[in-house]
């Protein structure tokens, strides 16, 4: 059991460091429906490949949360959210402890505009993030609780106060949050 969560991790990981750059991306590129369409198609094509393998593989196995990750990341990259959605509930069943399927859970659900589940799901992650996670979690702990306070800014303004003064907290950086915060202090 101990070797699956090391690998969980190693897979976190790397999905960290090669999703990072496109969820960056994914939040602040414009793009052309008509070009976004014919790459969404072709990206699902291409990737049928690699989601049927895994999909064989989970189902010898379907406790096998390595591979599961890597599912939920093949139908996150063909922009197939709702299967990348109910893959990472799948992982987050097996493994309810483990805050990174909460954050991509919100992640896909925030991009199938799915704003209600999204919030949801990125409160989830920050109550599962553990404290001797929280310093290597600091930008996807400050991303979540700015989303919750945006979310938040009209029906509870307190709580949407709370929420972004812990977001500049972890990343005093994001100017999003930052101006969010003055525009909610004022």
């Amino acid at each position: 059991m101990k070797m699956t969560k090391i690998n969980i991790k190693n897979v976190f990981l790397g999905l960290i460091l090669v999703g990072s750059t496109g969820f960056v991306n994914a939040q602040t590129t414009q793009t052309d429906t008509a070009n976004s369409t014919t790459t969404t198609a072709a990206t699902a094509q291409s990737g049928n490949a690699t989601i049927d393998g895994l999909k064989k593989q989970i189902e010898t196995n379907p406790k096998d949360t390595e591979s599961l990750a890597k599912l939920a990341t093949a139908y996150q990259e063909a922009s197939d959210w709702a299967n990348a959605v109910d893959t990472w509930k799948k992982i987050s069943a097996l493994l309810p402890d483990w805050a990174p399927s909460y954050y991509s859970q919100a992640y896909a659900y925030q991009a199938a505009k799915d704003d209600a589940n999204a919030k949801l799901s990125y409160e989830k992650y920050i109550a599962t993030v553990k404290p001797e996670e929280v310093e290597q979690n600091k930008k996807n702990l400050a991303y979540a609780y700015f989303y919750v306070a945006f979310a938040e800014q009209q029906s509870d303004p307190a709580k949407a106060k709370e929420h972004i003064a812990k977001s500049i907290q972890y990343d005093p950086t994001n100017q999003d949050a930052v101006k969010l915060s003055k525009a909610l202090n004022s």
